[in-house]
This record gives C-alpha cells, structure tokens and sequence, in this order.
C-alpha cells in the first residue's frame, strides 16, 4: 500500500480543501475533518483512473517545496492518505477466525444482502483507509 501526502487547508466558514502535492489536479473537499479520509481516497481513486501508477513523493520532498511551506505557514498540515490500487482481479484467501466472530459475519453480510468475502472485503477496506 502506498501513501501520498494531502495538503489540507481551511479557509474560515468554508469546507477543507485537500490538494496532494504530488499528484497534480488531484483535489478534493470535506465538509468536516471526519469526512476527510473518504474524500482523501475518492479523490486518488479519481485520479489514478486516468493516470498512470506512479510512486509518492517522500515526506521531505513536499516539505521542501515552496508552495507547501507557504501553505504550511498560513496554517495548511500534511496528512499521509494510503492508497489501494484498483485491482477487480478476485484472489482466493485462507483465513481462521473465532467462530463467534464468522457467525457475526455472515448474520451481518446476510441482512446486507453481501456475501461472506464481500463484507470482509468492504470492512477491511474502511480500516485500512480510515473510512467510514
């Protein structure tokens, strides 16, 4: 899994604005700071639809630039977004879990109308971006 670096500023009475340094026209908004990893993570899936794979700035290269300090000095932070490329190919995984914990699985996936793996999948994914 990859990171990229959000640039994430607010101007008063407005929604945060998230630009990623490295990742020119990639941009997105929030309504509240909660909303950001959503928004974080549309906004890369968007943008790696048309461009190609590439690999994250380091940390000390966004904060070497001089746009990002001057951001950074009118009270923009750095926030590290991960970033699971898309790969629809289907993988066939062994796991063990606690029984009680499966049963909880499969009642929950059932009235979700979802299968076993597509609520594992789905739950493994707001983990790991932080989404809710």
């Amino acid at each position: 899994m990859k990171y990229f670096t959000a640039l994430i500023h607010r101007d008063d009475d407005s929604a945060y604005g998230l630009t990623f340094p490295d990742l020119p026209g990639c941009f997105a908004a929030a309504e509240d700071w909660a909303g950001i990893p959503a928004a974080a993570a549309e906004a890369l899936d968007l943008w790696f639809e048309d461009m190609p794979d590439t690999e994250p700035a380091s940390l000390d290269e966004i904060r070497s630039r001089e746009d990002v300090k001057a951001e950074m000095a009118a009270g923009a932070v750095l926030m590290p977004v991960p970033y699971i490329a898309a790969d629809t190919a289907i993988a066939r995984a062994n796991i063990s879990l606690e029984r009680g914990l499966l049963r909880a699985i499969d009642e929950t996936a059932k009235a979700r109308g979802m299968t076993r793996s597509s609520f594992i999948a789905s739950a493994t994914r707001r983990e790991l971006l932080g989404t809710s």
